[in-house]
């Protein structure tokens, strides 16, 4: 009777271990990579630049979005290769869907005129990698 309680113990953990292990592996396999929208500003009226990014925070929030980081006015950037932009804004997303859900919601309608006012650059989606 050992015996079999000792291999039902056994079998019960090693059935635990592989589940908990599947499980893991599982997640990692479901997580996407970050995604990221990129800005470059080669020119900016910064007055206007500003009270844009004032406004920026709040249509995030809905998209789990936030800045990665920024770039601009006094902060010092060191060119490796070429002329760097005037500005860096560097906003991480879970997926691209939310990105794109960023980009295109009625909060960020609203202010987006003023970013292409107030700035001339450009601004792109980069998918990140998987970790391995």
């Amino acid at each position: 009777m050992k015996t079999n309680h000792k291999l039902a113990l056994a079998v019960s953990a090693g059935v635990s271990i592989g589940v908990a292990g599947a499980k893991a592996m599982h997640a990692r396999q479901v997580m996407p990579p970050p995604v990221y929208v990129i800005s470059e500003v080669d020119a900016m009226d910064l007055t206007d630049l500003q009270k844009y990014g004032e406004k920026v925070p709040a249509t995030l929030a809905p998209f789990n979005g936030h800045y990665h980081f920024l770039v601009s006015g006094g902060a010092k950037t060191q060119a490796l290769d070429g002329e760097p932009p005037k500005g860096i804004v560097v906003i991480a997303f879970d997926s691209v869907e939310k990105a794109r859900g960023w980009y295109g919601s009625p909060a960020y309608e609203a202010i987006k005129p003023i970013r292409l006012s107030s700035s001339k650059g450009r601004m792109f989606i980069v998918e990140g990698l998987a970790p391995k």
